[in-house]
């Protein structure tokens, strides 16, 4: 099904990194900070309605989450998940899906370029690497800050530009799999995600867990 792919582009919320605990506590925090601070009502946040949001920039998680809300107070509530989780990772507390690493080294062993795409800050992509020694694994690492959070499908062409076809997106979310819309790219959908029903549905194939990615291959 696969047959001349050589550069892989993975997303990393979602699909190697399960980051529902922390997101879920840094949401709740931020928006605690809302309430007090008389810009929102207090609610109860069912775990869905919240990870909902991973896998958006958090530019785009904000225009849609609450578009009306003063860009002032909007930048701190950000800033506030933002820091949250960076500390996460700096302390040890983030955690990969069981597998993740051990399928990126053996699907470099296989000879694949292997590439990190993820709609996440440039501070947060660093304490990841540095968290999980991810060197050690991808060839590039792109984060959408260093875009100007624009989609992945239009930051693609700069990693086309370095890596060779054929390519392979693998993604829990349509921000993911919508690359394929714009390029010659095919895609594997991670149901183990953060994606609704029926969102993955496009691509040429969908995973349930990290590691059955290598069988594909």
């Amino acid at each position: 099904m696969f047959k001349g792919v050589r550069t892989i582009i993975l997303d990393y919320d979602g699909t190697l990194h399960d980051s529902t605990k922390n997101y879920i506590h840094a949401f709740k925090q931020a928006y605690a900070y809302l309430v007090e601070a008389g810009h929102a009502a207090s609610r109860d946040w069912a775990d869905a309605e919240i990870t909902k949001w991973l896998g958006y920039s958090s530019k785009a998680m904000w225009e849609n989450f609450m578009p009306d809300l003063d860009e002032e107070v909007r930048s701190k509530a950000s800033k506030m998940i933002g820091q949250i989780l960076l500390e996460k990772a700096q302390t040890g507390q983030a955690v990969l899906y069981e597998g993740a690493l051990e399928t990126l080294q053996a699907l470099k062993k296989k000879g694949y370029r292997l590439v990190f795409l993820s709609n996440c800050s440039r501070a947060y992509m660093e304490a990841h690497r540095e968290s999980f020694g991810l060197d050690r694994y991808f060839d590039g690492m792109y984060c959408t800050e260093d875009f100007s959070f624009i989609p992945k499908y239009e930051i693609f062409e700069s990693i086309q530009s370095v890596f060779p076809g054929g390519y392979l997106i693998v993604g829990d979310r349509f921000q993911d799999i919508e690359v394929a819309e714009h390029h010659p790219v095919s895609t594997v959908g991670c149901r183990y995600g953060f994606g609704f029903p029926g969102e993955l549905d496009s691509a040429d194939a969908q995973i349930d867990d990290i590691r059955e990615l290598n069988d594909l291959l």
